[in-house]
């Protein structure tokens, strides 16, 4: 439907042809041009020139066509299909083939009446159904949000849902935050009888072990229908694809609903990705016995950092020191004095010397072994250390004066230190923390030094270091010009009831100082060490040039080894300046991988290894919920239907008076000037005058 509005008022037109009446009177009945001519010619040229003048002048009030589209848009119908594990346990091939062609000629009703979209969900949400039913998780409350994202702004007319009822990712679909306007007709699969069934619901266990740590895994066992049974769970270790029982621990089973937790204690003698197995021994009778087994898989690290702290005596220093360093899990730290040091140097990874060298023990022995190892270090310097030593055993700090008269200073965190970032509480509250003692005199670092803390003596910010970092000959090495760190902790926690300031200072340091570069020129890592059964193998690589800048120019090329050995190769895909490469999900086990390019005629290698763990989720439970279900279609205005009764899902949706088409309607403007047919008429009647004028003998 169109009508014709103006923007200007409608009887503007009158005047545009009174313009235009005036225009042709003025040049064809007050000329004498064509009086010798015939009478209609003067009259046809005149109504041309008045039709022309006149729509002219019309054109300039600016008329517009309005047009009113009206669009009708069915109502969109989900239907979504729960293609996880435990839908198929319970389905044998006549019911699976059945439920495919009732599914197939509801799917064909509905899309004759409906915009029909089809969606498959368990562990991710996809367009298109196959029926696979391999996915090794069930999240219900995540196809709802992704149905509320799709939909809640569109004529969503209803949502057939055809699952189980079972979930074991994501939260409670009834609870689920967004609602959808649009009933839901759940389809109940599966079985709800409480078969007979033992099974290993969850381990709780960390990911991470230390070598040589002891730690803790505890079972939660569950048995439905199988009182006065007995059984027992063995824990083995799984070692190239073979396994070694470590313990067995005896279950009586002693009601129907049986529930059990068992602790588990195992050690970490083996350093990389550790495959365990609890299996709890079957019981005749089970419905299922593939959730009897479960494996876990460990990361046991040998990447402990060993630090050795060394002092002239005993001093409050070195316990504040532990006890902000003791909670770390990557360190391990001993306290020793020099007198009588038991401690091999080279056992450890960092050493501390407090007050050494001293005046009453230079520590020549123990210095030299930490230069001839190599290793980092801190000084901390006091009221007994001797200076004179101390500036010759390293090069970051000069110290002139005397240990013995000292002065009260507060730290200044610099603000051009780069080496690491503190934050911005520790950069306001640490000037006005107790104030520690720094031999008095004058210091000076070296170029080499980076200043970590400034020294401020009384109410003066001075340019004396407090706490320098740097690097010799390939070492990292620390000094700490003063002594009473402890205060700092005791007054960290009197003012803020925690000990974030004096950690964020102390364990900074400590870790800058223990952290080891490194300097291959090529890498290759993953995001983590233990991937699930379904997730696809992603590894990142990086080669460096002689500079160590990040260069792509060379092909890298990898090999993936099971424990059977068999090879997997392929071949990294270069990004911007590195190297990335996805390659793909393998089958449960462990793995070493080798990476491998040429730079300059010279080959660089790379070995690493991660671990696959299987996914169990959809074997915990095997019991349909179909009470969930009716809770759902309840909530949202639905009902819950049987495989059964597929088809009278299109009928309950015919008589449901929510779903139905919505008329959108839209209003289109045009301007009349920017129609084409009125540029040809303007012209084609301008055309016709000049023409009847040039052939009259006139111009």
């Amino acid at each position: 439907m169109e009508n014709l509005s103006f923007q200007y008022p409608t009887w503007y037109l009158f005047l545009c042809a009174g313009l235009g009446l005036i225009y042709a009177l003025l040049v064809y009945f007050k000329s004498d041009t064509f009086k010798e001519q015939t009478a209609w010619l003067n009259w046809l040229l005149g109504g041309l020139r008045f039709l022309t003048a006149t729509a002219l002048a019309a054109l300039l009030l600016s008329p517009l066509i309005k047009s009113l589209l009206t669009d009708t848009k069915k109502p969109v119908v989900v239907l979504a299909q729960d293609q996880s594990e435990s839908v198929m346990g319970e389905m044998s091939e006549t019911e699976l083939a059945d439920y495919k062609t009732a599914y197939g000629n509801l799917k064909a009703s509905l899309a004759e009446k409906y915009d029909l979209k089809e969606y498959a969900f368990g562990s991710e949400v996809r367009e298109g159904v196959d029926f696979s039913f391999t996915d090794k998780a069930s999240n219900l409350s995540e196809m709802l949000k992704s149905l509320y994202d799709l939909y809640s702004n569109q004529n969503l007319g209803a949502v057939v849902l055809a699952t189980d009822g079972i979930y074991n990712e994501g939260s409670n679909p009834i609870y689920a935050g967004n609602r959808l306007g649009a009933p839901i007709y759940t389809v109940a699969l599966g079985d709800t009888t409480l078969q007979k069934d033992l099974l290993i619901k969850r381990v709780y266990h960390n990911k991470i072990a230390y070598l040589g740590d002891k730690f803790n895994i505890e079972v939660d066992i569950l048995g439905q229908n199988l009182p006065n049974k007995r059984t027992s769970l063995v824990v083995s270790k799984i070692v190239n694809g073979k396994a070694s029982k470590l313990q067995t621990i005896p279950i009586n089973i002693n009601r129907n609903d049986f529930f059990s937790t068992q602790e588990v204690t195992l050690e970490a003698d083996r350093a990389g990705v550790q495959r365990f197995r609890v299996a709890i021994n079957t019981i005749e009778g089970e419905v299922t016995t593939t959730n009897n087994v479960k494996d876990i898989f460990i990361d046991v690290l040998d990447a402990r950092q060993k630090i050795l702290i060394i002092a002239q005596s005993p001093h409050p220093d070195l316990t504040a020191i532990r006890q902000s360093l003791i909670d770390n899990k990557n360190y391990e730290i001993k306290i020793e004095y020099a007198g009588r040091r038991k401690a091999k140097i080279a056992d450890y990874n960092f050493v501390i010397l407090h007050q050494l060298p001293g005046v009453n023990n230079n520590a020549n022995n123990i210095i030299q072994e930490i230069n001839a190892k190599k290793l980092p270090h801190l000084f901390i310097v006091g009221s007994q250390s001797n200076l004179t030593n101390l500036n010759q055993v390293q090069d970051l700090l000069t110290i002139n004066g005397d240990a013995k008269n000292t002065n009260d200073v507060q730290g200044v965190i610099a603000d051009d230190f780069s080496i690491f970032t503190t934050n911005d509480v520790a950069k306001n509250s640490l000037p006005n923390f107790s104030p520690l003692s720094a031999p008095f005199g004058e210091f000076k670092e070296s170029v080499n030094a980076q200043i970590l803390l400034y020294q401020r003596i009384g109410k003066i910010d001075t340019k004396y270091p407090l706490l320098v970092l740097g690097e010799e000959g390939g070492v990292k090495k620390g000094v700490l010009a003063a002594e009473g760190i402890w205060k700092w902790r005791l007054f960290d926690y009197l003012q803020n009831k925690n000990h974030d300031v004096f950690e964020e200072i102390i364990g900074k340091t400590i870790q800058y100082l223990t952290l080891k570069e490194d300097k291959r020129r090529f890498r290759i890592s993953l995001d983590k060490n233990i991937f699930n059964e379904n997730e696809p193998i992603i590894l990142d690589g990086e080669v460096y040039n002689d500079n160590y800048e990040l260069i792509n120019t060379e092909e890298v090329g990898l090999v993936i080894k099971n424990s059977e050995g068999k090879e997997f190769p392929s071949t990294f895909n270069r990004t911007a300046k590195a190297y990335s490469l996805n390659a793909g999900v393998f089958p449960v086990g462990n793995y070493t991988f080798r990476g491998k390019t040429v730079q300059n005629g010279k080959e660089l290698t790379y070995n690493g290894q991660f671990s696959v763990q299987p996914v169990q989720l959809e074997s915990f439970q095997t019991t349909a919920d179909h009470g969930l279900l009716r809770l759902l279609s309840e909530q949202y205005g639905g009902e819950l239907v049987y495989p059964a009764n597929l088809a009278s899902i299109g009928e309950k949706l015919q008589t449901k008076k929510s779903v139905k088409p919505v008329i959108y309607q839209t209003t289109k403007t045009r301007s009349i000037i920017n129609l084409k047919w009125i540029f040809f008429l303007l012209m084609g009647m301008l055309t016709l005058e000049w023409f009847m004028r040039r052939y009259h003998g006139s111009y």
